[in-house]
């Protein structure tokens, strides 16, 4: 019998694998980037910071100047009350006689219409406009610093709600005065240490209706009668959270705003002359009491001015003035007498700057406010223009233009009045004429920065969809040329890249010779695109006619019209399953639900696929009469799919009890399985949850184990079978007490607590080091094969053995007619003297499967550790629910028969897509800002970080943690058939030459193994980039859709971080895959004879 060897065959394309599915990569990240520059329009916050010796102080006009202490201009309002009635729409604080039968929210705030009416110079009603997106944070931002708070606002402080840039309130605290603040805690994260005295409420249960308002109240009225203050800050939140719960239209609501007409009432009768009062609402309130859009319920707030010194003019308008919510921060920094804030766009309502004298005095304090308000907003844009290049240069020189035109005519009047010019008519109406261009200059630049900040940028998007579009067709038609054995990477890669880098050196060039702004974006997105183009066009040109594909298939546009259909036919379901879901993307209510859509659609898919095997016949059928030989066992393994397909369903019903709650959905219930064990208050079910979780630990740690011994990999003394001994039990060990002490940390005391808080740091850093120390050892020394070797030999025999001498898995998983030939072998050569040595290699036919599952089992644990303690049933979940799919999928493929073992079909590449998606949601996430799990960044760093990466890693890796392994855990799909592969009736035939078996057929075959990892790979990159198409796509065609920056908007934030971090993670695994078989390589070096 010829010896079992092991030949050296030629190596796999390792780099150009590696470089194809990078570039492929780099073309979905322009199209994000190209994307999001246009839907998602950042601005930059600026550090700079007014000061009161800034020269931004007008000249002074006759008769003028500025009090020793006063900034840029006199102060008018020695204290201010600022009440914030959460989302107190206009119409709520509108009062119209005439209805004999208003609604619930109507007519209830008549204190504020009776102070109109009777003193009209004393008060004044506004309508109060609010710049989306509507949500609580976004608009206290905007009335405090002025500007235009984005989507996305680039920050200097990851993780952290702190307002960093220049504010009101900050202002106050430098220049000496006292803020005192009561209500809505959310102030006390945007503002730390900012106020002089402080009542935080909990405002994160929107069902409370009273405890922040009652709150309020007990404080209130002995703080304004104090008087240590000068700006008191009372933020309601009754009106605001009986919308969410009950709607506007509720007689709660009616209760809600009677409490509040008479706080005002009661408020009024304690302010003392000198004090100012605004009432006024953050944002507004659809039908359904929701807020976060741009409809005109949601941004039509209101704003009540009231003095008990007159303010205002004579005149009465008809109709309340609309005015923007930024208008607030100048007025009340120049009526106070600090500076206005750097970042300010905002423009000074005149009205309340009039004052008591004629109407030259009038029109002169207004001119002196606008005067300094223009200087301040065209210092900022001159800052920010320095700063960012997201602000159009010609719009910036229109702007300049105006404000110098208008600075010399003030100059220019200026001059005259000091030169004795008399009060006239003429007078006044150059005053108005100035007045007015000065307004002009603002309103302008607060168009420019809204058309720059607030605006979408069509061509962008729709250039970023193209070029994903583009890259997802790229991907399909990559994946079919692969498989091709003339598959040509210089003509594939080389050349693409080349156009690309051509095309961006040409940019680059042009950007040097006409000196005008390089927009890096575009350059990489014109790159992008050049580069694609040169790919399908060497595609078409270079396509394969004659070439047959790895598997001995024909390709399929050479194929007849029958082979056309069967080719393409295994892709109707799963291509079917994946449109379903991507159409959902453009639904609002499926996109809340997608926590359970996304389970239901795996579900679906693996039902389908199973009937589709019974509808073909490849299922045994229990109840036939006749059973033809060899039945039985086709009868155990259809009652052993069926077995996975029910595991897989329980799998799929289980991990619904760790979803978490969004608002949208009526009646939810959060999973108690999210909140830490520190929240629970009896402590016999705190010691039974504690006891669970170390057991869903303990059992994942023993089924990892348990697999690799079971299939020989744990049998050598390397340095990575001696980790996975010895450090998995001690890093599970580890996380246990890190959970037994964050679960009673709030109980320890005295010199308890300070060995509590080392622990909270030690363990959980500990944990960091061990894994990662593995995480090395995996990529140095992967090969956990175990060499039985005899003394000197004639020549050796390499036998792929996997199972423990005493275990019997050979029984399943070695083909026995080696094991037998080897035997006969022996005896053959003992009995004629020659004795021949054997070399036994344990592990070797799962060596590739064998580092892939210790490397994630390295990162579950160390995911785990970023979650609370009971995510470790899901963990648990999540690794049973891969392990069924993967079993499910070998089966699948050595059930269809002629299916081609180095060719992934697409049902699996889905499948396990849909289980990432699955487990985002059973995790704990939901794609939304107030699901984050932002407590992750401080796991082991209790004290902060002095850096943002770090915390942004950890919270990315928390909140990714589903992408991070299934796309890490990618090369199992193909791996997993070689290594389930049994001995089957097709094998049996071979009597005459052994064949390598499991994973080392691949080996045999590196120029398949190749294509085939590429060819998974860009499945993989399409199928994720199918549903980040979708997101993209529903995105920019709802923009002005209600829920736009609620649902779409996060929905395609998280999917593109999501794609980034999966594509990423792709990568790394497929760099295992290749770093083991460099390895196995080297391991056969050294078994050559010498």
């Amino acid at each position: 019998m010829p010896a079992l060897t092991f030949s050296r065959p030629c190596r796999m394309q390792r780099w150009p694998v590696l470089l194809f599915l990078a570039w492929a990569c780099f073309l979905f990240f322009s199209g994000i980037g190209l994307f999001t520059s246009g839907f998602l329009l950042m601005r930059i916050e600026l550090t700079n910071r007014s000061s009161c010796l800034d020269p931004l102080a007008a000249p002074a006009w006759a008769g003028q100047g500025v009090a020793p202490g006063a900034c840029w201009m006199p102060q008018r309002v020695p204290k201010a009350v600022l009440l914030i009635i959460d989302a107190l729409t206009f119409e709520f604080a509108r009062f119209d006689p005439a209805k004999a039968r208003p609604r619930p929210y109507e007519n209830k705030l008549g204190f504020l219409h009776q102070l109109a009416g009777s003193q009209p110079r004393h008060a004044r009603l506004y309508r109060f406009r609010a710049d989306p997106p509507t949500t609580t944070m976004q608009r206290i931002k905007g009335i405090t610093t002025g500007s235009l708070p984005t989507f996305i606002d680039v920050g200097s402080n990851f993780a952290s709600y702190a307002i960093e840039e220049d504010n009101l309130l900050g202002q106050l605290v430098e220049n000496g005065r006292r803020v005192v603040f009561m209500g809505d805690d959310t102030w006390d994260g945007l503002f730390p240490q900012k106020f002089f005295r402080s009542y935080f409420f909990p405002s994160f249960n929107v069902k409370d209706l009273h405890t922040v308002d009652d709150g309020i109240l007990q404080h209130l009225y002995a703080t304004v009668d104090g008087g240590e203050w000068d700006l008191l800050i009372a933020h309601f939140l009754g009106v605001d959270h009986c919308g969410h719960k009950h709607g506007p239209d509720h007689p709660e609501m009616a209760k809600k705003l009677t409490q509040m007409n008479e706080m005002l009432r009661s408020l009024v009768d304690h302010l003392g002359n000198d004090t100012l009062l605004l009432v006024a609402g953050d944002h507004g309130m659809t039908e359904t009491g929701d807020h976060g859009g741009d409809s005109e319920k949601e941004v039509n707030a209101a704003l009540f001015v009231y003095s008990k010194t007159p303010l205002f003019g004579a005149h009465l308008p008809k109709e309340p003035e609309t005015i923007p919510q930024v208008n607030l921060v100048p007025t009340l920094a120049l009526l106070l007498g600090v500076p206005i804030p750097y970042s300010n766009i905002g423009e000074v309502m005149a009205e309340l700057f009039s004052g008591d004298g004629d109407a030259a005095s009038a029109a002169l304090s207004q001119l002196l406010a606008y005067r300094i308000n223009a200087g301040q907003v065209d210092r900022f844009l001159h800052s920010y223009s320095l700063a960012a290049q997201d602000l159009p240069a010609e719009r910036l020189r229109h702007l300049w233009e105006l404000f110098s035109a208008a600075l010399e005519e003030h100059d220019q009047l200026l001059a005259q009045v000091r030169e004795g010019l008399p009060a006239s008519p003429e007078l006044e109406a150059r005053l108005g004429r100035l007045v007015g261009r000065f307004q002009h200059y603002l309103r302008e630049a607060r168009a420019v920065c809204m058309e720059s900040w607030a605006r979408f940028h069509p061509l962008r998007m729709v250039a970023g969809c193209a070029l994903i579009a583009a890259s997802c067709l790229l991907c399909c038609v990559a994946s079919e040329l692969a498989a091709a054995l003339d598959f040509s990477y210089r003509s594939r890669l080389l050349y693409p890249l080349l156009w690309g880098l051509g095309v961006a050196a040409v940019l680059g060039l042009a950007h040097l010779l006409t000196r005008e702004g390089l927009d890096l974006i575009l350059v990489v997105s014109w790159s992008a695109a050049a580069s694609q183009l040169a790919f399908f066009w060497h595609s078409w040109g270079r396509r394969p006619r004659g070439a047959r594909l790895a598997g001995g298939q024909p390709p399929v546009a050479s194929a007849g019209l029958w082979q056309r259909l069967r080719a393409w036919q295994g892709l109707v379901l799963p291509m079917g399953i994946l449109f379903i879901r991507c159409c959902a993307m453009f639904s609002d209510s499926f996109v809340v639900a997608e926590a359970r859509v996304a389970p239901f659609l795996l579900a679906s898919l693996a039902i389908l696929l199973v009937g589709e095997l019974h509808w073909h016949g490849r299922l045994a059928a229990p109840e036939a009469p006749k059973q033809p030989p060899g039945s039985t066992s086709s009868q155990k393994e259809s009652w052993q799919l069926l077995c996975l397909l029910a595991v897989l369903l329980a799998c799929l019903r289980l991990s619904g009890l760790f979803h978490q709650c969004r608002e949208e959905i009526p009646h939810c219930q959060p999973s108690p399985f999210l909140a830490p064990l520190s929240s629970l208050q009896s402590t016999q079910a705190k010691n039974l949850f504690y006891l669970l979780c170390v057991a869903s630990l303990a059992g994942l740690v023993y089924a990892v184990r348990r697999w690799l011994r079971h299939y020989g990999n744990l049998n050598s003394a390397g340095p990575l079978v001696l980790f996975v001994r010895w450090a998995f039990p001690l890093l599970a060990v580890w996380i246990a007490c890190y959970w037994a002490v964050t679960s009673g940390a709030e109980d320890a005391l005295g010199k308890l607590q300070e060995l509590v808080q080392v622990a909270l740091v030690g363990f959980p850093r500990a944990v960091y080091g061990l894994a990662s120390l593995g995480l090395l050892l995996a990529l140095w020394r992967p090969v956990t094969v175990f060499v039985k070797d005899s003394r000197e030999s004639v020549g050796p025999i390499v036998t792929p053995y996997q199972g423990a001498p005493s275990s019997h898995a050979e029984l399943q998983h070695v083909i026995p007619q080696i094991y037998r030939r080897m035997q006969e072998s022996l005896k053959t050569q003992l009995d004629r003297g020659h004795r021949r040595a054997t070399v036994a290699a344990y592990g070797l036919g799962s060596v590739y499967s064998a580092a892939l599952v210790i490397v994630l089992t390295l990162l579950a644990l160390l995911l785990l550790c970023l979650h609370s303690e009971r995510m470790s049933l899901a963990f648990l979940l999540l690794f049973l629910e891969g392990f069924v799919l993967l079993r499910l999928h070998a089966w699948l493929v050595s059930l269809a028969g002629d299916a081609e073992p180095f060719v992934v079909p697409w049902y699996a590449v889905t499948a396990w897509v849909f289980a990432a998606t699955q487990f985002f949601y059973s995790t704990g996430h939901q794609p939304i800002f107030p699901a984050i799990h932002w407590h992750a960044a401080f796991v082991g760093f209790q004290a902060g970080h002095s850096t943002h990466l770090l915390p942004a890693v950890l919270v990315g890796a928390n909140t990714f943690a589903s992408h991070i392994l299934f796309a890490v855990g990618c090369p199992l799909l193909l791996l997993w058939p070689f290594v389930c592969e049994a001995p089957n009736s097709q094998r049996r035939k071979l009597e005459e030459e052994e064949q390598p078996v499991m994973e080392m057929r691949l080996r045999e075959s590196p120029e398949r193994f190749s294509a085939a990892l590429l060819q998974l790979g860009l499945k993989y990159l399409f199928v994720l980039g199918v549903q980040l198409l979708a997101c993209v796509w529903a995105a920019m065609i709802l923009r002005r859709h209600l829920m736009v920056w609620k649902v779409f908007a996060p929905k395609f934030l998280f999917e593109a971080l999501g794609f980034m971090v999966s594509s990423i993670c792709l990568l790394l695994g497929t760099c295992l895959v290749m770093r083991v078989d460099c390895a196995v390589s080297a391991w056969f070096e050294q078994l050559q004879p010498r």
